[in-house]
């Protein structure tokens, strides 16, 4: 089988390109794709920590905070006491968050739709059904440890 009918291969390239052009497309309005991640995160549940958005993201505690840090002093985000924890802090949207909001969910249509061009609808949905079959079966695998002893790969 060649690199260019490798699922693996083709899962990664797909996956380097798009975060290149999401790159592209956030540095126009002098964001990056993680800050465009953050916002969208909090647009979808408003009043995570820190911590929580740190796990969603998959990155670790500090960079959330320089991320934070970054949109706060831009207006777009604040933070909130937590009313249980005083050494939480809650994340909320801005009201100035709107207008970047709208932009960034613009600019993330136009990409998805870049993403599908040329692909039909059934096969679209088989793409889905296929992705999340494949991410259900690495999130409930039993055992991660690879099974095939390193000396009877050489």
């Amino acid at each position: 089988m060649s690199q260019d009918d490798d699922l693996f291969f083709l899962l990664h390239d797909v996956a380097r390109l798009g975060r290149v052009a999401a790159d592209k497309r956030a540095r126009v309005d002098g964001m990056t794709r993680a800050q465009w991640a953050l916002l969208l995160r909090l647009d979808r549940h408003p009043g995570l920590s820190q911590k929580e958005l740190a796990d969603i993201l998959e990155v670790e505690p500090i960079s959330v905070a320089r991320l934070t840090d970054r949109l706060e002093q831009s207006g777009l985000i604040e933070r909130r006491a937590d009313a249980t924890d005083r050494r939480v802090w809650r994340l909320h949207l801005s009201a100035a968050a709107g207008p970047a909001l709208r932009r960034i969910k613009a600019q993330r249509d136009e990409l998805a739709a870049l993403f599908v061009s040329g692909i039909s609808e059934e096969t679209r949905a088989a793409m889905v059904q296929g992705m999340k079959q494949m991410k259900a079966n690495l999130l409930n695998q039993s055992d991660p440890t690879p099974s095939i002893p390193e000396q009877e790969i050489a």
